[in-house]
This record gives structure tokens, C-alpha cells and sequence, in this order.
């Protein structure tokens, strides 16, 4: 029963809940969280406790620096760790001097996302599945904290963000940001994978990717490179088993237990902290094989759907999260900014999937939650071993298992009812 001003005798509007849910799903609500959330990335990175942006302004910005004096292009003079692109923003954010470095980096990141932001929301009218793909973008980078913005990665996840939203539309464009971002960070190779099984215009993604690497490595050539312009390739294979590395796993609860022939150490040549003692050089070695074997598997579950005519829709999200998971796992690095990979592929997934894609998206943002638990804050903990943390980083291996499970049985399901192809 309602009186004159539409309450009812509960004293109730009935339509206070639609107007919640209008509100919340508005384009205004959504940018008012992407500026609260990226202000509060942005804070974490400059005042909070375990220098968050270490790697930006005591690595970064020397590099830049160095070459900005014509004293040392990396990749181009001496190998390097990134592909050459990677140059691109650590020198970009030398624009406003050396003093303002870190602060410019992260408004360049934060205009990055701000970017693939807008296209993920559009102009014009916005599905639910978009709308809960773009509030859970927001809550994965607030879960995963500061390494979401402070790192060389954090530049190529809105590249392939756009990139994977594109890539059924507009193929050859998806194309080329993703390949861009897989020269400024390998991992988006594994998206173009996704992309040449999945889609009908395979050809042409495949094309563009080859000649845009060509005309970059033709670039890199000119400068002065030399075997350098590939040296990434050589630097990663010699790197040892870095202490967040999944693989790492078992040596710290060999630490745990109170062994002295395993030890963490700091190793200058790569400024990474690994894992010493029996076994470890070993296991360091066979990550590259196994990640080809994992990749190839994924790759022959991923055909197998494509040739039954699984739809993009069904296929795409989960084929490039299964890549990009095999890609975590087999990782002899494992650095926590690593998670930020996993934004592209459930992006998408919640963007085409929705609820289909419930199960990785909490699986990923719980990954998220455990990697700011563990780094910067507390992360010396799991420098001397902590039992705690050593724990969380288990468990944190764990739950990327069951993402790669999840995600390749979703592949398989997707290749699992014969479809008759569209026509052309």
C-alpha cells in the first residue's frame, strides 16, 4: 500500500533498488571507481612501506637515463632482459625529467588503462556482461595492489585488453597491439596464439604479427642491435629459479624444514632473488621444456576445438587464459607482476562468457589478493622462508593449477559438440 508520495506503509520507495542498480551500473559510477582505484594505486606506489616502485625508479629510469646520455642503449648495445619495445615507456617517462620519473610513469599507465577502460565500457549502450567485466578489471587491480601499476607488464595489459576485445571484429588491428605489447613483454605472445587457433581470419592475425615483428626486429637491426635485438631470448634461458617462481615451491619448504644445502640468494647479474641447493639448476633448466610441452598440449586441445567449429565465443576467453597460465607456471621468474596477466583473458571471458566465467574470475582475483599480500608489504617474510608465506606463495601455485585446469577443460567442452560451420 502506497501513500500520495509513492511510499510505502514500510516507509519504502519501491523503486530504491532499481535506482541503486542504475547508478552502480552507470558510466559515471564506473569512472568515479577507475579514478579512486587508480588514485589509490598510485598513492601505494609512492608511500607504501617495501618501495612498491623499485624497479621503475632504481632500474627504469637508469636505463633511460643511461641511454638518454648516449653511455648505454640496452637491448641495442648489450643484451637485455625485454624485448626492444620495451625502451619505449621507460623512455617515455623520462618526459618531465628524472626528478618526476616515477610519478610519470604511473600516470602513463593509468592513462594506458584509462584507454581500455573506455573500450571495454563503449559509448553506447553497455551490456551487463561489459559492465561486470569492467567492475571486476577495477576490483582485480585494487586486490592485487601497487604491482599493478608499478611494473613493465602493467603497460602491456591494456594493449591486450583492447586487443583480445577486438580481435573478432577487428583482427588486424588486435593483431598489431598485441604483438606491439609482445615486444615490450613477451607474455602477449601466448594471446596471438589464442587468436591464430580461435579465429577465422587466423591468416591475416598471423601476417600482421609476422611482418609487425619483422619491421621491428628490422629497426632494432639499423640501430646497432645486432644479436642483441634477441638477446631476451639468451637472458631468460641463463636466469636461475627465482624464489617466487612455482617451480620454487618445494626448495622453500626444504628451507622450512630447516635444511642448511638450500639457500635464497640475491643474484646481482638479473636483480632477482633465487633459490640455491640440490637440484635447482636442474629444475631451472627443464622450465623452458616444459613450458613448450604445456603450451603444445594446450595448443593441440585449442585445434581440436577450432576444426569442430567452436564458437569465439566459447573458445577464445578460455584458450588464451590457458595460455597465459601455462606461461605463469612454467615460469622460471614468477614475479609477482606476473598476475597482471591474468586481467586480458577474464576480461574477455566475463565480456562474452558472463556467468560462464565466474569460476577464473574468482580464482584469479583470489591469485591477486595473495600476490599484495605477499609483495611489497611483507615480502622479506618469504625472503628468510617464513613458514606463512611460504604457504600463501603454495597456495597461490595451487589455485594457478586449478586455473589451468579450468580453463582447459573449458577449451575441451568448447570442441566437444560438432557446430556446422558459419558461412563465409
Amino acid at each position: 500500500m502506497r501513500g500520495r508520495d509513492g511510499i510505502d506503509v514500510a516507509g519504502r520507495r519501491p523503486d530504491t533498488g532499481h535506482r541503486a542498480r542504475a547508478l552502480l551500473g552507470g558510466r559515471a559510477a564506473l569512472w568515479i571507481a577507475f579514478l579512486v582505484v587508480h588514485a589509490g594505486l598510485v598513492l601505494l606506489n609512492l608511500v607504501a612501506p617495501g618501495w612498491p616502485l623499485g624497479d621503475v625508479t632504481g632500474v627504469y629510469r637508469v636505463w633511460a637515463e643511461n641511454a638518454q646520455q648516449g653511455w648505454l642503449r640496452m637491448g641495442i648495445d648489450s643484451p637485455w632482459v625485454y624485448p626492444i619495445l620495451a625502451f619505449a615507456p621507460m623512455t617515455a617517462a623520462l618526459a618531465l625529467g628524472s626528478a618526476w620519473y616515477g610519478q610519470t610513469w604511473l600516470v602513463m599507465v593509468s592513462v594506458l588503462d584509462a584507454i581500455a577502460f573506455s573500450v571495454l565500457i563503449g559509448t553506447g549502450t553497455m551490456s551487463r556482461r561489459r559492465r561486470a567485466a569492467a567492475w571486476w578489471w577495477l576490483a582485480f587491480l585494487a586486490m592485487l595492489g601497487p604491482i599493478a601499476l608499478g611494473r613493465i607488464d602493467a603497460v602491456t595489459v591494456p594493449f591486450a585488453i583492447v586487443g583480445l576485445l577486438w580481435a573478432a571484429g577487428r583482427p588486424r588491428v588486435a593483431a598489431v597491439l598485441v604483438t606491439v605489447a609482445t615486444w615490450i613483454k613477451v607474455w602477449p605472445a601466448a594471446l596471438v596464439a589464442a587468436m591464430v587457433v580461435t579465429l577465422r581470419r587466423r591468416f591475416e592475425v598471423a601476417t600482421v604479427a609476422a611482418a609487425l615483428s619483422v619491421g621491428i626486429l628490422a629497426v632494432s637491426l639499423l640501430a646497432g642491435a645486432g644479436a642483441n635485438a634477441l638477446g631476451f631470448v639468451a637472458e631468460q634461458a641463463g636466469r636461475g629459479l627465482q624464489v617466487e617462481a612455482p617451480l620454487a615451491v618445494g626448495w622453500l619448504w626444504w628451507i622450512v624444514a630447516g635444511t642448511d644445502a638450500a639457500t635464497i640468494r640475491y643474484d646481482e647479474d638479473i636483480l632477482t632473488f633465487q633459490v640455491e641447493g640440490p637440484g635447482v639448476a636442474a629444475a631451472a633448466s627443464l622450465t623452458t621444456p616444459l613450458m613448450v610441452l604445456g603450451v603444445l598440449a594446450v595448443l593441440a586441445v585449442g585445434i581440436r576445438a577450432a576444426r569442430r567449429s567452436a564458437h569465439v565465443v566459447a573458445l577464445l576467453p578460455p584458450l588464451a587464459l590457458a595460455f597465459t597460465t601455462v606461461l605463469m607456471l612454467a615460469n622460471k621468474v614468477g614475479s609477482p607482476q606476473f598476475a597482471t596477466w591474468l586481467a586480458a583473458p577474464v576480461v574477455l571471458g566475463i565480456a562474452l562468457g558472463g556467468s560462464r566465467f565466474v569460476t577464473p574470475a574468482a580464482l584469479a582475483a583470489a591469485v591477486a589478493v595473495l600476490t599484495q599480500v605477499i609483495y611489497p608489504y611483507w615480502y622479506a617474510w618469504l625472503l628468510i622462508a617464513n613458514p606463512g608465506f611460504v604457504l600463501l606463495l603454495t597456495v597461490k601455485a595451487v589455485l594457478l593449477v586449478v586455473l589451468l585446469g579450468w580453463s582447459v577443460r573449458a577449451v575441451w567442452q568448447a570442441g566437444s559438440v560438432r557446430r556446422p560451420a558459419a558461412a563465409p
